[in-house]
This record gives structure tokens, sequence and C-alpha cells, in this order.
């Protein structure tokens, strides 16, 4: 069978069938993968699958280059590899990881079977012009950016078509993600006699959520909870301690202690070890901030940003935002208090939520069930973890 009948062949009888498993399969990693979209690929020989690949996680390796190291691990030699399916057009620039399009051209692929072609206008048909220039025989199914297919980038990732909005490109900022814990009522902080009375998560929810430190850019938060939680925002094994996040703190008088622990070294031994690591930390806060506090803390290795007051008297958000995109944050998680988290809300700054809801009654402070119930959720996950319930949606 000439490659030609093995492609017809394939588009009539199993190519539909393909893309949607791969859509199926990628759309349970729409979360861990956010704001980049969910990916599956598949590399072929014969109309066989021989590796099949998804976006498992930001930063992590894209859905070709997984889908080409399945396919390396199989009986098939890559000099019968023939053809690669993708969900989406294959990245062509440089990111979290090398652009995908140089992996399907170093595998000697020749047929590329595309459900859609990228929405960003600066990258669409980049990487069809460069596999066709090299001899590639390029099928592009969706050319659009309607629902034409079940397997369309409006079913599989409106998260990232919403990223790649013309508004978000003239003005960029951070993918941001609220997570919060609350007891079953929403109470954000547990009765006295349990956890402390700070924890309401159980341990594989709090593993969890240092997998999820561990691939972000920056973890924010505000002075009140500094001051009430003391908390380190450090990366701990599971997490990804090799490149720990920027910690920011929002603290317009600059009230924070120079002995928080946040501004601690992280132990020789954990960080030789593995098991916990720190990023830079940056406090934004207003103009002209006291001479003596900002001395001591820049002491302890913080760096001082100075922001503009909103219209309301708060450190302008916007400001902050577009500060942490210049200094390379694409993605950050907001782990704060109530007053935070709704003012981020409220100027529409947050693009996911994760909510912990621990096996505990009752509890103390603030609810944030009233941000829950507005808005339109998309995608929306009801899970377990543990003895823990999680949602998580977009926004």
């Amino acid at each position: 069978m000439n490659h030609l009948i093995q492609v017809q062949k394939l588009n009539d009888e199993a190519l539909g069938q393909i893309l949607r498993e791969l859509a199926e399969l990628a759309f349970q990693a729409r979360f861990n993968v956010a704001p980049n979209p969910c990916v599956g690929a598949a590399v072929l020989s014969r109309g066989q699958i021989v590796g099949r690949g998804i976006h498992h996680y930001w930063g992590g390796p894209h859905a070709e280059v997984e889908a080409l190291k399945q396919a390396a691990s199989s009986s098939t030699p890559m000099g019968e590899w023939d053809t690669m399916v993708v969900t989406l057009e294959p990245c062509s620039s440089t990111g979290k990881t090398p652009p995908c399009v140089d992996a399907v051209l170093e595998s000697g692929i020749k047929h590329v079977v595309l459900g859609s072609l990228d929405p960003d206008p600066r990258h669409r048909g980049r990487a069809v012009e460069l596999l066709e220039s090299a001899g590639v025989e390029v099928t592009v199914l969706n050319p659009g950016l309607g629902p034409n297919y079940p397997w369309g980038l409006p079913d599989l990732a409106q998260h990232f078509l919403d990223w790649n909005q013309v508004e978000r490109l003239r003005r960029p900022r951070p993918w941001n993600i609220a997570k919060w814990a609350q007891t079953r009522t929403g109470q954000l902080t547990p009765p006295e006699d349990i956890g402390e009375g700070r924890w309401i998560s159980g341990p594989d929810s709090l593993a969890e959520v240092q997998v999820l430190r561990g691939r972000v850019d920056a973890i924010v938060t505000g002075i009140g909870t500094v001051k009430t939680d003391d908390p380190r925002l450090s990366v701990r094994a599971p997490g990804d301690v090799s490149k720990p996040p920027m910690r920011v703190v929002f603290d317009s008088y600059l009230h924070m202690s120079p002995e928080a622990r946040m501004l601690e070294p992280v132990a020789p031994s954990a960080l030789d070890a593995g098991q916990e690591a720190a990023g830079p930390v940056v406090i934004f806060t207003r103009p002209g901030p006291e001479p003596v506090r900002t001395r001591e803390l820049m002491a302890k290795g913080a760096e001082i940003v100075a922001l503009p007051p909103d219209d309301d008297g708060c450190l302008s958000l916007w400001a902050a935002s577009e500060w942490l995109w210049q200094r390379g944050v694409r993605r950050s998680l907001l782990e704060s208090g109530p007053t935070l988290v709704k003012s981020f809300m409220e100027h529409n700054l947050v693009d996911q939520v994760r909510v912990y809801s621990g096996d505990v009654s009752g509890g103390r402070g603030t609810s944030l069930a009233s941000l829950l119930a507005g808005g339109r959720p998309k995608a929306r996950l009801h899970r377990e973890c543990g003895p823990d319930g999680v949602l998580e949606y977009f926004r």
C-alpha cells in the first residue's frame, strides 16, 4: 500500500476517531497546562498508532515530544514512522520548551495532520510553513477557529482562545490561579482544635499544592496573610524545587517584619537534599516607603518595588501585573486572604480557581462562597484529593 492510499484510508476510517481520543485525553489535563492549550499527538506507521502523548503540565514536554518518545520505545523503527496527528499546530517558538516543530522535523516524519491552526496571530501558520518548506506534507482539517469539529479549540481549549484575545495580547499579564482551602461551611480558618488552628486540607492536598507551586513563576500573597500565618511560600518535595518561583507580597505601607520566615534562608541540608527551595522575595508598596524598614528588608534580600495607588487608594493590581510580566512571570499562584483574592477577582485578574474543601465542619473568619456563586465557570471539574473535595474552573 503506497503512502497516498494509506493517508486516504486513515482519513476515511480512523482519523476522526484518533483526534477525538487525543482530544479527550488532552482535555483531562486542562487545569494543569493552562494557559497553554490542551494538546494531544500520535505517531503512526502504516495507519497504526505507535506512540501517543499529551501535554501533561505547564512547563513540561509538549504532546508531540511525548508521542515521539513513546514511539521511540516501541518496536517500530523510526524510519517507518510516516504520519503524526496533532490536535493543534505545533509550537514554532521557544518558550518553556524548545519548538515542537523542530522535534517533528528531526523525526523524519513526512506527513502531519493538524486538527486546528494556532490561534495566536503571531504564530498562526508558522509551523505549517516550516514543515512544508522542509518537504513535509501538511493537512489542516480545521483551518479556522470555529467549532467545525468536536475536537476543535472552542471545545478543547477555550481558555487558550481567551489567552490569545487581542486585548490580552495588547496588554499582556500573567495567568493568575487563585487557590484557597475552606471548611465544609466555607470558612477559611478551621476551628482552633483542628490542624493547629491553621490547616484545613489533608496531607494529600498539601502535597498537591507543593506540586502546583513548583509549576508557577510566582506566588502572590498579601501582608495580612504574612502577619497572620507567617508563611515561607517555598517549594517542598514532592514539588519541583529546581526553579522555585518568585514570592510576591502586596504591602502598601511596608509593614512586613524583617524577621518574617519568608526572609529566612532555606536550611542547607534541605536545599542540598532537594527537599525545599525558595525564590526571591519582592515586596510591592506605595511610593516613598519608610527608609529604615526599607533598608532592613533589603538587607534580608527583599526587593522593594514602589507601585502607584489605584483609584481606591490600594496598590494598582494592573501595574503589579505589568511589572511581573516584564520580569518573565507567565503563570502565578494567588495564595492570600480574602481581601486580596476579592480585589483580584473584582479587577478580572483571576483566570483559574482551585478550591480545596477539607473534611472539617465549622470554622472561623471570612467566607469566599459568594465569589464561587458569581460569574460563569468554564470547564468545571469536581474531584477528590484524599479526604478533601477539590473544585477547579476557569473564569
